[in-house]
């Protein structure tokens, strides 16, 4: 089972959305603090009638996760040397997002500087939506593991 960790995401919609993602793929949920109310209607909606099938786990911070949680990291940012598809992904592996306005925070990705992965897209713009590259790259990785037992 795949961990897809979401650092201070901004919009609930995308949380929703990477929710239903997760529990449609059987991955578990980790959100990082601060977040948007988890109570807002717009996150609850996007992810539909899920939320009971997911596995979501809540940290006051990144260093209350990286404490609670040991094992393959990957970063999933802009500006990786490796592109997502060049890497082996193992089951249970944690696969980081960072907050929609700015990435993954500078001190973490300075840390796991060789854990950095990207998605390729055109060099003239900034990102891609959120929960699209969470939906990339977790069933990219459920594809190289022959997607266990989704099918």
């Amino acid at each position: 089972m795949f961990n897809i960790v979401l650092i201070e995401p901004q919009i609930p919609q995308n949380t929703g959305n990477i929710a239903r993602t997760c529990a449609c793929a059987g991955a578990k949920l980790h959100l990082i603090k601060p977040l948007f109310d988890i109570n807002d209607k717009t996150l609850k909606r996007a992810g539909l009638d899920y939320w009971d099938k997911l596995e979501i786990f809540y940290y006051k911070d990144a260093d209350d996760f990286f404490n609670k949680n040991q094992g393959e990291y990957f970063f999933i940012e802009t500006g990786g040397v490796q592109n997502y598809t060049q890497v082996k992904f193992y089951k249970d592996a944690y696969l980081f997002f960072g907050k929609e306005t700015t990435g993954i925070d500078k001190q973490i990705l300075n840390k796991y500087e060789d854990r950095i992965i990207s998605i390729p897209m055109s060099k003239n713009l900034r990102s891609l939506n959120l929960s699209n590259c969470v939906a990339l790259v977790l069933y990219e990785a459920l594809r190289q593991n022959t997607f266990f037992d989704l099918c």
